[in-house]
This record gives structure tokens, sequence and C-alpha cells, in this order.
């Protein structure tokens, strides 16, 4: 089963949609336009969409993918802890890993958290 935080306004998925863009509006000078967190057993997925700065965006144009994915990528692994803080947090279970992932062309980001299972819960 599936949720939104677009179906659940105010959830606990909301909070982590909107921590993961304030995160990013605090170390990239702006955050992403768009976000919506999705909860699948064990996986969060957040999806943010228009990430790109205007020094990014001119790097593109430049046909520098490489650089840019390197340096979000980098950064994401660098502040790993806060990502991973705001998930917590929100939905009160602990992380055991985090993943990103940027894409140019649409210009998104993936923010991908494993959860530690919840007690009594089994995968099917």
């Amino acid at each position: 089963m599936s949720v939104s935080d677009q179906t659940r306004g105010g959830s606990p998925l909301a909070t982590v949609s909107n921590g993961i863009v304030q995160l990013l509006r605090e170390t990239y000078g702006r955050g992403p336009t768009k976000a919506k967190s999705y909860l699948n057993d064990d996986v969060v997925l957040v999806v943010l969409e228009d990430i790109l700065t205007t020094v990014e965006k001119t790097l593109l144009d430049d046909g520098k993918e490489a650089l840019i994915r390197e340096v979000r990528l980098t950064y994401q692994a660098a502040e790993s802890n806060r990502f991973k803080s705001i998930v917590e947090d929100a939905l009160g279970r602990r992380v055991l890993t985090y993943h990103s992932q940027v894409t140019f062309n649409p210009d998104m980001a993936f923010e991908i958290f494993v959860l530690e299972s919840q007690a009594g819960s089994h995968r099917s």
C-alpha cells in the first residue's frame, strides 16, 4: 500500500517533504518547487522537482552533467545524517540506509530511505 503526502495533508509524510525542502533551501539557497513523499512498507521515497540552481543550469547548458551529479551526490553523503533525521523524526522509525539520485531531463531528485521494520510486521 502506497501513501502520498498529497493525499494526507498534514501527515508525517508531508512533514518529511517539507523538512527535505527546507534543508535544501537552507543549504542550496533555493529548494525544489515541488516535493512529494511516499511510504511503501519500509521504504520512503521523496520525489523533488525543479531542483537545479542557476549555476547548475548554466553548467548543464555547458554539458557538465557529471560534475553537477558528483557535487550533488557528494553533498547528499556529507549531509546524510540530517536527511535521515528528518525522516526519523517525522515517522518515528530508524533509517537503516539512505540513497540519493539526480536527473536532469526532467530536472528531478529522488531521496530513498529504507526504514527499520516495525515490530510485528512482515514482508510478503
